[in-house]
């Protein structure tokens, strides 16, 4: 295991394009449920642990900004995977500036629009407006340890120990359910004017966070 790991930290890579796709669709998956169970978490502790909240808009517990923000790390940061300080300070401010103009841009095409607000949240020293704050960027770059350390070599060893085949058609398939979900409740559900997912959990009685414009 330590030789593999070592052969993980010290050569690059070899796979070829669609083994690679394969990969990066695991990634997406994988970082984004993992984004979902921290908000899932973090929400109920902010609310005072009185009650959970469904975070993201998809019927599936996935958030795409994980997903995004995980592909982003992966290229910042695979070559300096030997400096572990590289990859926590690369991924500590790519991943601040995405959030910081993610939130920013969803405010202003959105006529005041939050899907995060800092301001009203615990732990928020270093706030931006309310759309980064250091707690959020300090976590993304622990985070990122995780994702370079853990979940890539994983990946990649699923994809060395795994037909090819079947690897491609495991992640694949994964990832395009997902991403079934995102693009409908994202357009098709609002051009058709279709129930959306926040509405039917909302029905059911799931509980979610409201941030004020």
């Amino acid at each position: 295991m330590k030789e593999k790991y070592n052969k993980y930290l010290n050569e690059n890579h070899s796979f070829d394009k669609t083994t690679m796709i394969g990969i990066f669709c695991l990634i997406i998956v994988l970082a984004g449920i993992f984004g979902f169970l921290y908000e899932f978490i973090f929400y109920y502790f902010n609310g005072g642990m009185k009650q959970f909240y469904w975070r993201g808009g998809n019927f599936l517990p996935w958030i795409n900004i994980y997903a995004t923000g995980s592909i982003m790390i992966y290229f910042l940061t695979y070559k300096q995977r030997k400096k572990v300080q590289n990859v926590f300070l690369i991924s500590f401010l790519s991943c601040g500036i995405l959030e910081y103009f993610s939130g920013l841009g969803m405010y202003i095409i959105g006529n005041g629009l939050r899907c995060w607000d800092y301001n009203s949240e615990i732990l928020n020293f270093g706030n931006i407006g309310g759309f980064v704050c250091l707690r959020s960027a300090l976590f993304f770059g622990l985070s990122s340890l995780l994702l370079i350390y853990i979940i890539v070599p994983l990946c990649f060893s699923l994809a060395t120990h795994i037909n090819k085949k079947l690897f491609l058609m495991i992640s694949i398939s994964l990832c395009s359910v997902i991403l079934i979900d995102e693009f409908y409740n994202l357009f098709i559900a609002r051009i058709l004017d279709l129930p959306r997912a926040s509405t039917i959990y909302k029905k059911i009685g799931f509980h979610y966070v409201y941030f004020k414009p």
